[in-house]
């Protein structure tokens, strides 16, 4: 399959898409709050929250094991509702040469769905595809919408 790989997932939620934009944009550092099995703390090393070039660091658990990723955000599309960042160092840089997500939400009448895109290269072969990962994050998106859900009945 090579070493370069993209994965992309959607998740449907039933909370307001725009909250989703905000929270993975602009306001990382309160996911731990509302998933708090997922992302234990993520705090700005750099810059301003929801600002191109700024670097934010997360603590979070994968796979039952905890982990670090220091991430730049590489670019923040109000009007299309989509955020980029890029892993530039922590556990994943273990395992793949250039790793980036990306999440997208959409609003189409009442349906919003969350996607989440990761482009990647692998350092070998041996390396498996994040396909967990992907997991991690379709699991910590359903987390985080029932927890808004919860703060809005």
């Amino acid at each position: 399959m090579g070493l370069s790989g993209k994965l992309v997932s959607q998740i449907a939620v039933k909370s307001e898409g725009d909250v989703f934009y905000e929270i993975f944009g602009v306001r990382p550092h309160h996911i731990s709050d509302m998933s708090p099995s997922h992302v234990q703390n993520c705090d700005l090393h750099e810059g301003q929250w929801g600002t191109v070039g700024s670097t934010v660091y997360f603590n979070y658990t994968h796979d039952g094991k905890e982990r670090v990723a220091k991430e730049i955000i590489e670019a923040v599309d109000e009007e299309n509702k989509l955020v980029t960042y890029k892993v530039i160092e922590g556990d994943l840089m273990e395992l793949y040469k250039t790793f980036k997500l990306s999440v997208h939400v959409d609003r189409t009448g009442e349906d919003n769905v969350v996607t989440w895109t990761f482009e990647y290269e692998k350092l070998s072969e041996d390396i498996p595809h994040p396909h967990t990962l992907m997991d991690f994050f379709r699991t910590m998106t359903k987390s985080i919408d029932s927890h808004h859900l919860s703060k809005n009945t």
